[in-house]
């Protein structure tokens, strides 16, 4: 086809022609258009424009065609939204939309989800001419044909800054989280992702739990492809920073989805599981149906799950609940063996839940009797620096116990026991010099450098064991810090827990 003379006929056509040839002409352009040369494309497409305006003579059924025409051009390449946007056709396709119904609506709404689903500034075009507000107008009033398309239309808009700002005052949440459950997955996704970001504050996390927010994730999560797991995974991560929403997101069979996500391939997936079970893990109920999936992973044989398994396990360790989660779930034998067969990474993970089981007085007496001590000595003797300094670190509790401290005398043999030793006593006495420096200093001297208040107060952390010491250290960061809370987050799970 000779494009140049087939677009300069167009151009006559819709200048001189009559009706019935223009709709003709403009419905059978559509059709080619996905073979028109790119210089014939950005010729056509003002004409097309023009075409949308009544103003300028034409009829409804011209205004279809021409919707049909920038449809289907804008289907080839994101480089022709944008071309279309800049023609200025979104404005005109919002007043089609509003003043339509129908089939021509339908054929409007496609159009302008094909221009902004994957087209930033065609975006920000539609939000600043108002175009917020109609869409969740029309998404609530739609059939159930073209809700979809409103739902996608509403899933880009929110991945703008300043649509997420307004989209509470306008009453769009409850159309946000609607927007999660129907349409395509990538669709889903992007709503998933907004509404994540939403949780981050106290007032919009409260009135997406209100609105049933949660079981619309666990759903995304359980029936969604990776993408869509991995972001709704994340949301119900920063939603459950409450203590409030612990028991509901478990109740709603979230804890054997999230076991799934750590037993899968995608690493991303294995972390947000991670830092997800260590959040849920504070309400006791929740840690001890955690722990019961945990052990199932360390007794399978994926390796890298077991890891990620026994690194929650050294997490939930240190948690002060009315019963020892960890040793009442059958873990300890199962920490054994895989301190003895495992490979590199899931001993050294199964050693720091050993080291930090050790502190407490019941579960130290439960891995002497399971006959923990001689592998600790054996572990000695490994070239792992991190297996070493963990095995020495859960001794040195074994030889604190009066009750223990004779089994573990042969360890005193080993130089490499005695070197830990005066390492970690060193150490420790450093630190505690150090925490008792900071204590003595005044709120005023640790909020005067943000940097040094979070330091400060990390290191704190770092030495306080009891939660509500824990709970105001935290509270303290975000008070006299500035520090991006994705960077603190990333440190510290529990500060999902503060947030709120």
């Amino acid at each position: 086809m000779d494009w140049e003379k087939a677009s300069d006929a167009y151009g006559k056509l819709i200048k001189d022609g009559n009706e019935s040839m223009k709709v003709r002409a403009t419905i059978e352009l559509g059709k080619l258009s996905k073979d028109a040369p790119e210089a014939i494309i950005e010729r056509i497409v003002p004409l097309l424009v023009n075409l949308l305006n009544l103003s300028t003579g034409g009829s409804q059924l011209l205004q279809e065609a021409a919707v049909f025409s920038l449809r289907s051009i804008a289907h080839r390449c994101d480089k022709f939204c944008i071309c279309i946007g800049d023609g200025g056709a979104i404005p005109i396709l919002m007043r089609l939309l509003l003043n339509s119904q129908g089939r021509f609506q339908r054929l409007v709404v496609k159009c302008l989800r094909e221009l902004v689903i994957c087209t930033p500034s065609n975006r920000i075009i539609l939000a600043r001419n108002g175009g917020l507000e109609p869409i969740l107008n029309l998404m609530s009033s739609s059939s159930q044909y073209t809700k979809p398309y409103f739902a996608e239309i509403l899933s880009s808009l929110t991945l703008l800054r300043e649509v997420r700002r307004i989209i509470i005052n306008v009453g769009g949440l409850l159309s946000l989280i609607e927007c999660a459950t129907i349409g395509m997955m990538v669709s889903r996704t992007r709503a998933a992702h907004a509404l994540g970001l939403l949780g981050m504050t106290r007032r919009s996390r409260r009135l997406l739990v209100d609105l049933g927010v949660i079981p619309v994730l666990i759903n995304l999560l359980r029936e969604g492809d990776m993408p869509a797991k991995l972001v709704s995974g994340n949301a119900l991560g920063i939603i459950s920073s409450h203590l409030d929403y612990l028991r509901p997101i478990a109740q709603e069979g979230a804890i054997p989805i999230f076991a799934q996500l750590l037993e899968g391939s995608e690493h991303m997936g294995k972390e947000i599981a991670e830092d997800v079970f260590c959040i849920l893990a504070v309400a006791e109920e929740n840690a001890v149906a955690i722990a019961g999936h945990l052990v199932r992973i360390l007794q399978g044989s994926n390796d890298e799950a077991k890891a990620a398994a026994a690194d929650v396990l050294w997490d939930l360790s240190s948690y002060k609940h009315s019963i020892s989660v960890v040793r009442a779930s059958g873990a300890i034998p199962v920490l054994l063996e895989l301190l003895q067969d495992g490979n590199a990474d899931v001993r050294e993970k199964a050693s720091g839940a050993v080291a930090q089981l050790s502190y407490d007085e019941g579960d130290r007496g439960a891995l002497a009797q399971a006959g923990i001590i001689p592998i600790l000595m054996n572990l000695l003797r490994e070239d792992s620096e991190e297996l070493k300094d963990n095995a020495a670190e859960a001794l040195i509790n074994f030889s604190e116990d009066p009750l223990l401290r004779d089994m573990i005398s042969g360890a005193f043999d080993i130089p490499s026991f005695r070197n830990i030793q005066d390492r970690l006593a060193r150490v420790q006495s450093s630190d505690e010099h150090t925490v008792r420096s900071l204590r003595l200093m005044s709120i005023e001297q640790f909020t005067w450098d943000p940097q040094f208040a979070c330091w400060g107060s990390f290191l704190l952390l770092s030495y306080t064991q009891d939660f509500s010491e824990k709970y105001w250290v935290i509270g303290y960061i975000f008070a006299g810090s500035y520090l991006p809370i994705f960077y603190i987050l990333k440190s510290f799970n529990d500060v999902f827990l503060i947030t709120s």
